[in-house]
């Protein structure tokens, strides 16, 4: 894995189940699998709706890696962590 920080954005709607779990979840992918070496952004849609127009999300949760480049995106509860491995390219 390259050394530069993974950076992610994580589009919630208020604490609902799912979006619990996908915190847990990409959490505990960052900090077992990535060894703490990702910053991770979490933006409450119930508070910023302007920001579903913004990056598109359609689907909630949705996760964005955004750094390094190409842009991934999923959407769930990231809930298989090796599926969210593969789909964000990540060794």
């Amino acid at each position: 894995m390259a050394h530069s920080k993974l950076k992610f954005k994580l589009f919630i709607s208020g604490m609902s189940v799912k979006s619990g779990r996908a915190i847990e979840n990409i959490k505990a992918i960052g900090d077992n699998q990535l060894k703490g070496n990702y910053e991770l952004e979490i933006i409450d849609l119930t508070k910023t709706r302007e920001k579903a127009m913004q990056y598109q999300i359609v689907a909630i949760p949705t996760l964005i890696k955004y750094e390094p480049a190409p842009i991934r995106t999923l959407v769930g509860d990231l809930s298989d962590t090796k599926k969210v491995l593969k789909i964000l390219e990540i060794e």
